[in-house]
Order: C-alpha cells, then sequence, then structure tokens
C-alpha cells in the first residue's frame, strides 16, 4: 500500500494591493485573472504575488520600509522583513511590467539575482519600499493543494515608474490586467480571502494603518486563528 502524500510545505509569499485615485471612479485597483489549469485558485481574480524567491533575500532595498510595517513584519516570522517586500515588488514587476522603484545604480551586479531582477535593474531603477504598507497576513488552511504564509502589501501607483496602464512586460501569469474600481472589484470572481483584503484595503486608504494591528488568518496549527500583530 502506497504511503499517502506528505501534505504541502507553507511557502513564504507577498503580494502587492497597486491603488490609484481618480476622478472618474475614485479609488482603483490593479487586478489580474489566474488561467483556468492554475493548480492554486484557477479562474480567480487576484493581486499580483507570489512565492519568496532565494534572489531575494539579497536584493538591496532603495527605499527603507516604514519603521511600523517593518515591526509588524517580522513578528512570528523567520523572514527579514526586507526580503518580504523586495519578492512583493518582483512579483508585482514578473506578473504586470509595472516597477516600483527609484532611479539609482545597484552596489551589486544583478545577474545572480535571476532574470526578473536584471531586466529590473536594466531600467536603471533599485526596488523601492518606503511606499508599502503592510496590510493583511494569511496562512492557506490545510487541504489546498499549494499553501503559502501571504503578506498582503497596500502602495500607491504613485510610485510607479512608467506607464501605469503599461502591462507589455507582463508575464503570463495573470490575464485580463485592468484597473477596477475598488468599489466595482467585488462583483469579480474573487477567492475568499481576496475579498477580505479589499475590505482591509479600503479601511486603511480611509482610516490609514489599523492602530490595533495588522489582520492576521492564522491557519498553521490544527485550528484557525484570527488575531492581530501589533
Amino acid at each position: 500500500m502506497a504511503e499517502p502524500a506528505a501534505p504541502p510545505a507553507i511557502r513564504d509569499a507577498a503580494t502587492i494591493v497597486l491603488w490609484r485615485r481618480v476622478a472618474a471612479s475614485g479609488v482603483e485597483i490593479l487586478m489580474g485573472q489566474r488561467g483556468a489549469g492554475a493548480a492554486f485558485m484557477p479562474s480567480k481574480f487576484v493581486f499580483p504575488g507570489g512565492a519568496v524567491d532565494p534572489a531575494d533575500d539579497h536584493v538591496r532595498l532603495g527605499g527603507s520600509l516604514p519603521r511600523l510595517c517593518a515591526r509588524r513584519l517580522g513578528i512570528e516570522s523567520p523572514r527579514r522583513p526586507e526580503t518580504l517586500a523586495a519578492a512583493a515588488i518582483r512579483e508585482l514587476w514578473e506578473e504586470t511590467g509595472l516597477a516600483l522603484g527609484q532611479p539609482g545604480n545597484w552596489t551589486q551586479p544583478p545577474a545572480d539575482r535571476g532574470e526578473d531582477w536584471r531586466a529590473f535593474a536594466e531600467r536603471g531603477l533599485c526596488p523601492a519600499a518606503s511606499g508599502l504598507r503592510f496590510l493583511f497576513r494569511a496562512i492557506t488552511p490545510p487541504g489546498r493543494p499549494r499553501r503559502f504564509d501571504a503578506r498582503f502589501f497596500l502602495a500607491d501607483a504613485a510610485g510607479i515608474a512608467g506607464d501605469l496602464n503599461d502591462f507589455r512586460a507582463a508575464s503570463d501569469e495573470l490575464s485580463h490586467l485592468h484597473w477596477v474600481a475598488l468599489a466595482e472589484a467585488r462583483r469579480l470572481d474573487l477567492p475568499f480571502i481576496t475579498e477580505v483584503v479589499l475590505s482591509e484595503a479600503k479601511a486603511m486608504l480611509d482610516c490609514g494603518p489599523d492602530p490595533a494591528g495588522v489582520p492576521f488568518f492564522d491557519n498553521s496549527g490544527d485550528r484557525p486563528r484570527f488575531r492581530r500583530l501589533e
């Protein structure tokens, strides 16, 4: 009799909720649709994001994380806050072609940082984390084909270097990339966690960071827990 398959490991991940304010529709959020054949959340509309890459740990940020953001990211996390921020910026760049960066030279050549970081550096940019706000954290429940410990960041699109509607450099991981009014986003086919994050994004845009802490859906143990990272 075959041994049962081992449960999937929980991988660190990072996501950016990119927003902009326009006169016609108010706040808009950038979203895309996962492929129908994707192993994780097929056909769902999501924010750009994905797993941390080993190269992210060696990327020097061009702008520092806000102190409160960095402190809360470090709570019960084996990852450096800067690594998580770098992963979020890289995933945004990879999946949308939008660079959250500032002009600058890399102190170390990006040749060994992977193709995505090399392409980012070739634009004369360093990843800028000063505009990131730690918004939400969630661990995928057991029983899913893939599990992530995902950190969600809110970021103003004003920090993007270039045209906010130019997705020509995007990979094929997300289709139908578009800006959607925050008030209309829930009409899309969304994962439950994305709906929750949208609500938290609206609250942060309206009121600023919650002094009570960052919401955390913790499914790392036998029982799900909801708590806040203060």
